[in-house]
C-alpha cells in the first residue's frame, strides 16, 4: 500500500529507482533527507529504510585510489 499523492507515483523504497521519489522534507544541517516512500537518505549516500534495513554508505573513492 502506497500514499504516495505525486504523479507520476513514487517508486517504492526497494524498487531499483527509489532515490527518485519526491523529497518530502530536507535537513540537510543534519546530514539527511527523508522520501516521499519512507527512505532516509544521509549526506554520505547511506540509506535507512522504512523496514529498518540499512544500506551502507556509498562513498566516491578518490580518483587516484583506483
Amino acid at each position: 500500500m502506497t500514499t504516495c499523492s505525486h504523479h507520476p507515483t513514487c517508486p517504492t523504497s526497494h524498487a531499483p529507482d527509489h532515490e527518485a521519489a519526491a523529497v518530502v522534507s530536507r535537513h540537510w544541517e543534519q546530514g539527511w533527507a527523508l522520501l516521499c516512500n519512507g527512505v532516509v537518505l544521509f549526506e554520505d549516500n547511506g540509506e535507512l529504510f522504512p523496514d529498518g534495513q540499512v544500506a551502507a554508505p556509498r562513498r566516491p573513492v578518490p580518483a587516484h585510489a583506483a
